[in-house]
């Protein structure tokens, strides 16, 4: 193949959602693979490229999910053995596998057969696209240099396109959350001890707004999406598995009394696996404060039977103080007690019911995110060590901003959907296009520039296509079915 030529991964998803094979498939060692359902694409960027497929390998079946590379060596590359996403893959399938190598390994640690489609398919049921020898520049944009002769008006139409895209994406993810955890619900289900899979008689259920009257659904739902936008990239995973242990059920074992905040606190960080084992340490180390958390938990733990997290799944290594796990935990315990004994959704519903002017509602919305250092963690970053400079803010004005953006916005689309509000539905939209943040993140700074909407990059429609571009088509080489790379490259 020239090097100016290259095969795009959309085809190999073509040819095995077609099933379009000269002859049966069979693994390196000779196991015959039958495919009785290929499953359904995963066009939302994130995960194995189906999901729900049924494959019969030997005389096995499995059920589970697909992913899809064009060489065997990619499923490392792409960094798929160290994330758990990719835990539920049933079969590996690539295009050239040269060694002949017959498995992957899951983060689990679960091996997971790979074959290579090369030998099972015709010598031209993959086109070879050409890629002109300028759109090699720069890194992961390829058109960065050459892409002034698209229209300015184009760009900014495909960027806004892309934006109401992603927003609709976080909409669906939340509303498949809340469907799992009304059947978590209605099946006495206790996640995440007992393992489960929605029944398909679930799936196809047709929902109405009577299923969702339960305002502990609701609540649950926005604790997870909170907690997992505290956690920025590298903490998101362990900060949503800490509000699904911790859930809202096991919460309301802590009693209603005025110790409630504190009795969350003490389960948060002993679930979580960061505070220390108070018993090994001198006297004369432990603060009243870590005595008090574990002399609580001797009685909270014996009405707890989830499951842990231990420190070595959180990131404390090239963030800011600010962002340490721990400051981020101390100010979603106070958001959750908010969600739990302020109001919190129903204050947000009267904002949107109540606010006319647009400017006030942003600023109303996000104050109510914007939480100030109180207590230990005011001059402590880690247990045990203080801190040189007080901490003003466990939750400042750009992180507020991040979770109305990702969370509060996304989640009242849902909840104002299912209700049949849609003048409020329509406000929050119509937020979202005009909405401004105070910060941008590295992502959308460079893609900005480069495709030249940097005065864009603040507008938080225009911010969150820029991600929804760089993510779906920059990193994975979409040139030819990106709008613009259309237009440079063709």
């Amino acid at each position: 193949m020239d090097s100016d030529q290259k095969v795009f991964e959309k085809h190999l998803h073509n040819i095995w959602q077609k099933q379009s094979f000269e002859r049966s498939l069979q693994t390196f060692n000779h196991q015959n693979i039958q495919v009785l359902d290929p499953g359904i694409y995963n066009d939302n960027g994130a995960g194995p490229d189906f999901k729900h497929s049924r494959v019969q390998i030997g005389g096995l079946t499995y059920v589970g999910d697909i992913e899809i590379d064009l060489d065997y060596s990619d499923w490392k590359k792409h960094g798929h053995n160290i994330d758990s996403k990719y835990n539920k893959v049933i079969l590996h399938v690539t295009l050239t596998n040269r060694l002949k190598q017959n498995f992957v390994f899951t983060k689990a640690g679960r091996k997971v057969p790979s074959i290579s489609l090369q030998k099972f398919i015709s010598d031209n049921a993959i086109p070879i696209e050409n890629i002109t020898p300028s759109s090699k520049l720069n890194g992961k944009f390829k058109c960065s240099g050459i892409n002034e002769k698209v229209s300015y008006k184009l760009k900014k139409k495909f960027i806004v396109e892309l934006g109401i895209q992603r927003f609709n994406k976080k909409s669906k993810r939340m509303l498949d959350r809340l469907k799992e955890l009304l059947f978590i619900s209605e099946n006495n289900i206790k996640e995440p001890v007992i393992k489960y899979e929605l029944s398909e008689q679930f799936l196809n259920r047709e929902f109405t707004h009577e299923d969702f009257n339960n305002p502990k659904l609701w609540q649950q739902l926005l604790y997870e999406m909170i907690f997992e936008a505290l956690g920025y990239s590298k903490n998101k995973s362990p900060m949503l598995k800490l509000a699904k242990y911790a859930n809202l059920e096991f919460i309301d074992k802590l009693g209603t009394d005025q110790k409630l905040k504190d009795y969350i606190e003490t389960s948060l960080f002993h679930i979580s696996g960061i505070m220390p084992d108070v018993e090994s340490l001198p006297e004369n180390e432990v603060s009243e404060y870590e005595r008090r958390l574990s002399e609580d938990w001797q009685m909270i733990k014996k009405i707890y039977d989830s499951k842990f997290l231990n420190e070595t799944q959180w990131s404390f290594l090239n963030h800011r103080p600010q962002n340490f796990p721990t400051i981020r935990i101390a100010g979603g315990i106070i958001i959750l007690f908010e969600i739990i004994h302020g109001n919190l959704i129903p204050q947000l519903i009267k904002k949107f019911e109540e606010i006319r002017s647009d400017k006030i509602l942003i600023n109303s919305v996000r104050s109510l995110f914007i939480v100030k250092s109180d207590g230990y963690w005011s001059n402590h970053y880690v247990f045990g060590k203080e801190a040189n400079v007080k901490i003003k803010y466990f939750v400042g004005a750009s992180r507020a901003d991040e979770i109305v953006i990702n969370v509060i916005l996304p989640f009242l689309a849902v909840y104002f959907d299912i209700f049949g509000k849609k003048q409020l539905l329509k406000r929050v939209l119509n937020i979202f296009h005009i909405y401004t943040q105070r910060s941008d993140n590295k992502i959308v700074r460079e893609t900005s520039e480069v495709i030249g909407l940097d005065g864009y990059k603040k507008r938080t429609i225009f911010a969150q296509g820029m991600i929804e571009l760089f993510r779906g088509y920059c990193l994975k080489n979409k040139c030819l079915e990106c709008e613009i790379g259309k237009r440079v490259f063709n």
